[in-house]
């Protein structure tokens, strides 16, 4: 059998196809999983406000809206029980984490007090930060039942009521600011 000579024509023909078998590939993956993926996160966001307000009987996620604070958007999910609002869930982050972002959901009574959070995403030190997960420690019960126009939402160290994780007050910090901008978003519109 005779050998093709190897040009650069060939060559870059070959490169061509392989490049086109790849990206097509590639695509279909893609498209087959997005709405899997999609559905996913519904349901881990959905998970989330069931764990942060009280018992509702309405679609939080079809009647979300979103509230700016410091610069960005900040979503909340209005909770209802029979049409009358229960509680409110803000989905909250916050950049100032050890390991970076630290995303959290928190949950407030219609008068304002924390009824729960729960953590959605981090990469906290896993045996130090990672505490703020209620899997890990009791730590974050701390700010259940807290009004924060009252409670200092800053660790004790900055002057607030918080009592700080031991070797980990900057993953304390970054919680505590995230729940802070969760606050500034249920007071700017929480009770729509």
């Amino acid at each position: 059998m005779a050998s093709k000579e190897s040009t650069f024509t060939n060559m870059v023909l070959t490169l061509f196809l392989v490049t086109l078998a790849a990206s097509a590939t590639l695509g279909f993956i893609y498209e087959l999983t997005k709405e899997p993926i999609a559905q996913a996160k519904l349901r881990k966001k959905n998970a989330a406000i069931q764990k942060v307000v009280p018992r509702f009987t309405n679609q939080p996620n079809n009647e979300s809206y979103q509230v700016a604070v410091e610069g960005d958007s900040l979503t909340l999910y209005p909770a209802k029980q029979d049409g009358k609002l229960v509680g409110v869930a803000v989905s909250t982050f916050t950049t100032k984490g050890y390991s970076g972002e630290i995303r959290l959901m928190v949950g407030f009574n219609p008068d304002g007090t924390i009824h729960n959070i729960s953590v959605l995403e981090h990469q906290e030190t896993p045996g130090l930060g990672d505490k703020i997960e209620k899997s890990k420690s009791d730590w974050s019960r701390q700010f259940n039942g807290q009004q924060p126009g009252d409670f200092q939402v800053k660790v004790q160290k900055d002057g607030g009521d918080v009592d700080a994780i031991t070797a980990a007050t900057i993953s304390s910090r970054a919680y505590c600011d995230a729940v802070r901008r969760a606050y500034q978003a249920f007071q700017k519109g929480g009770l729509q």
